[in-house]
């Protein structure tokens, strides 16, 4: 089904897209090949493919110069450690994963960030749930809005994390803490709460959200119950188109860095 959206929503804009359907077993020297071709500008794979940690290793064999999905170990080492470039001279911008993208773009675009303050520093003052702390999306997404200035609780079934900046700001990249604190605190002190918990049975306890709160969900499933409208401002179910997207705003910007690596 992504699939097929990702195809859809690329050809009707001008984008040329081809699905290459390979067994999973010759799946690494399809890639390699897809590294090797100069008509190709971007690379994705839709996984899982192994269902265990072959799917990590696949997803380096992908070459950075062509990874829109934004996996390769550099760009996740940049993202954690707030590197927005992949030069001293600041002319190839490092590629973010889709769907925590999509989250940030989302927050952006409905004014959450505050546009009054330093690029970097936006989210200062903001206090942010994230319900989901999966090394593809939910630890991601809690780094990339900590390092842009918010205090973030990442909350997972083990329990819950503090990503911050400091006090101030005093710091150039988040760091994490395990705190001991429940669920409904963390929620009660935040002005966005974000879930992405793929379980049709989990829903988002409504009487935890403060009143005027953003809520975002960008799993598949229905994490908020329908009375979640009367207490948050913003309401978001769902951020697929905004996720493929973000998919080809990294196409782009592979382009954009690849002309001036020329340059």
């Amino acid at each position: 089904m992504y699939a097929q959206w990702t195809g859809k929503t690329s050809e009707s804009i001008g984008f040329a897209y081809e699905l290459r359907r390979v067994d999973k077993d010759e799946l690494e020297e399809a890639i390699i090949e897809a590294n090797d071709d100069d008509n190709v500008d971007g690379i994705m794979i839709y996984f899982p493919v192994f269902g265990n940690r072959q799917d990590q290793y696949l997803q380096q064999v992908v070459s950075k110069d062509k990874d829109v999905e934004g996996l390769s170990h550099l760009y996740v080492q940049n993202m954690y450690h707030n590197v927005r470039y992949l030069d001293k001279e600041q002319t190839q911008k490092s590629v973010l994963p889709c769907t925590p993208l999509a989250v940030v773009k989302i927050l952006e675009h409905i004014g959450v960030y505050n546009t009054v303050l330093p690029y970097g520093n936006r989210l200062y003052g903001k206090t942010i749930t994230v319900v989901n702390r999966s090394e593809i999306v939910g630890r991601p997404l809690a780094a990339l809005l900590a390092n842009d200035g918010a205090v973030v609780y990442s909350v997972d079934i083990t329990g819950i994390q503090k990503f911050t900046r400091g006090d101030g700001l005093k710091l150039k990249r988040h760091h994490v803490q395990d705190i001991d604190i429940e669920l409904k605190e963390a929620a009660s002190q935040s002005d966005v709460i974000v879930t992405g918990v793929p379980s049709p049975d989990y829903k988002f306890p409504v009487e935890y959200i403060k009143y005027g709160a953003v809520c975002v969900n960008f799993s598949s499933e229905k994490n908020f119950p329908p009375e979640v409208k009367e207490r948050a401002s913003l309401y978001v179910p769902s951020i697929g188109k905004v996720t493929i997207s973000m998919l080809l705003r990294n196409l782009l910007r592979l382009i954009n860095n690849k002309a001036n690596r020329k340059n």
